[in-house]
């Protein structure tokens, strides 16, 4: 084969390959792969234990197509393996962008930046360490309860990570100079992440998961980075709702998918499209655990007391004309209405 032809095989093959399936490093000794890679931290979660020589590393990480052996004898590292397991994604020009990226605000607004931090680290590695960084920066207090001593955060640490890591396995790789971003303000969170939802926004909770980056969304998932069966989403809102907050926000913008989760809120502060949306919400989990939506949930859902029955009527009645929600027998006694999502 010339190598006119060799160059154009290359390329429809690199077209046709997936971003996980690419090469971030190649023509690598198997010492100096390895040296690349954080490859004790697998074999730490998996709870496999590590091989003592290095061909019975390579083994595990060309199963994982963490690394490829090359015709020529000599190895690889597939994006897969440097954007979950690099020891510094700087290392790897191609996916170095697509870092993690951490920046706290004085206040609401993006006008004063407090701190900047950078995860240089590979997500996997990396990603206990971000948990702990941020939940340094999170406010908290402490609730002595009998006995004991709990720490209670603004958020729920569970949901931000789950929103984290559903950020992480949702981006599209294929948008270049922007990677995962998590800005922190005096009442929210915002995670934001390259590419657009593959499905319906307001179908979140029930659809099946859906991934355009389906290898390195099964591994993360194995390595019980985030929840397994597509039960990411139902956790975060339910975890919302327990703790009384405002319902998780997820806005489409032009290339990219920003979830937002907020802070303690009086129920008279949220506003009226952030109170039909939370109602939304609320109708999809009880439907998905086998529950209706009524008053009186919503109440609870809210932190809110039967005084206030009369205004979440009103929340409900104006989620059923707008189409987010439906009575499940409307010729029901309004008392004992119950209501299920629109799609149901």
């Amino acid at each position: 084969m010339n190598s006119r032809n060799y160059r154009q095989n290359c390329g429809i093959k690199l077209r046709s390959s997936k971003f996980e399936e690419r090469y971030a490093l190649q023509n690598l000794d198997l010492t100096s792969a390895l040296q690349k890679i954080d490859y004790p931290v697998y074999f730490e979660t998996t709870k496999i234990p590590l091989p003592t020589d290095a061909e019975g590393i390579a083994h595990y990480m060309l199963e994982e197509k963490i690394l490829v052996k090359q015709d020529n004898g000599l190895y690889a590292i597939t994006n897969l393996g440097a954007i979950l397991f690099g020891k510094r994604l700087l290392d790897f020009d191609r996916i170095s962008r697509k870092a993690i990226r951490v920046v706290q605000y004085n206040g609401n607004s993006r006008i004063n930046i407090l701190k900047t931090e950078e995860i240089e680290r590979g997500y996997v590695p990396g990603f206990e360490g971000l948990m702990k960084y941020l939940e340094a920066l999170i406010p908290s207090k402490e609730v002595i309860e009998g006995a004991k001593r709990e720490k209670i955060t603004a958020y729920p640490l569970e949901a931000l990570r789950e929103a984290i890591a559903n950020a992480l396995i949702h981006q599209d790789f294929a948008i270049t100079g922007a990677g995962p971003t998590i800005e922190l303000f005096d009442k929210r969170i915002e995670i934001t992440n390259p590419g657009i939802p593959l499905v319906d926004i307001k179908r979140i909770i029930d659809t099946p998961p859906h991934s355009r980056n389906e290898k390195l969304a099964s591994l993360m998932r194995r390595l019980r980075m985030c929840e397994e069966f597509g039960t990411g989403w139902d956790r975060i809102v339910v975890l919302c709702e327990l703790y009384r907050l405002p319902a998780p926000k997820i806005e489409v913008l032009h290339e990219s998918t920003r979830v937002t989760l907020f802070s303690e809120m009086a129920f008279t502060n949220i506003s009226p499209e952030e109170k039909l949306w939370a109602c939304y919400l609320h109708a999809c989990i009880q439907h998905v655990q086998g529950n209706h939506l009524t008053n009186s949930s919503l109440r609870e859902r809210f932190g809110v007391t039967s005084s206030a029955s009369a205004s979440i009527s009103r929340l409900i009645k104006e989620a059923v004309e707008i189409g987010l929600i439906k009575p499940l027998d409307p010729t029901t006694a309004p008392r004992y209405m119950r209501y299920i999502p629109a799609w149901a």
